[in-house]
């Protein structure tokens, strides 16, 4: 099994992720990106999500649970880590081909290991994809008031995430309340409290 290097850079996070992918998703999850920080005390950041988003505080703590006994018994860092499992977020890294087709139509900020016609970065509208291909809708070189759809072979990419932006963020709203993981009732609450108090 081979990581991509989205997911996993350096050979250290591709030797875990070998190692806890299959755990992972033998609860049902998928891990979206794997890095091992080094600071004063080394840090393992592993971002996992569920096949139809929506990951949930109880969701990481089952992969933490889980990933932490594995690793234990595998052994792979030699010095203490501290383990975090967190959702994607909003604006998450995009590390697999799929996660390109699934957020067409909003922005994201592409990055290749190598230049592509002098420039390494793009920035613009996911268009899906085609093949191996991720389409991205970006400014045309002259005023940049045409768009232009590029292709990127998935391979190329080193950088991929999606851009804050108003949109996505009422798309994601959208998804979390008709999951059921969004109670607006609570928001009506607490604006009501803040209501009050200011009567």
């Amino acid at each position: 099994m081979t990581t991509n290097t989205l997911i996993a850079k350096a050979a250290m996070d591709r030797r875990i992720a070998e190692i806890i992918m299959p755990v992972i998703e033998d609860l049902g999850y998928e891990l979206v990106r794997i890095r091992l920080m080094s600071g004063k005390e080394q840090t393992l950041q592993i971002m996992a999500d569920k096949p139809d988003g929506g990951i949930e505080v109880d969701d990481c703590a089952q992969i933490s649970n889980a990933v932490s006994a594995t690793l234990d018994v595998e052994d792979p860092i030699l010095d203490a880590y501290t383990l975090e499992v967190s959702s994607p977020g909003i604006d998450r890294p995009l590390t697999r081909l799929k996660d390109f087709d699934m957020f067409e139509g909003y922005e994201a900020k592409l990055e290749t290991a190598e230049p592509i016609d002098g420039r390494r970065r793009f920035k613009g509208v996911l268009a899906g994809v085609e093949g191996n291909d991720v389409l991205i809708n970006v400014p045309s070189a002259g005023d940049g008031s045409e768009e232009i759809t590029i292709g990127l072979d998935f391979d190329w990419l080193s950088e991929a995430k999606l851009v804050l932006t108003d949109d996505l963020i009422t798309e994601m709203l959208r998804q979390r309340k008709a999951a059921g993981a969004l109670n607006e009732d609570a928001f009506d609450e607490i604006q009501t409290e803040g209501s009050e108090e200011e009567s």
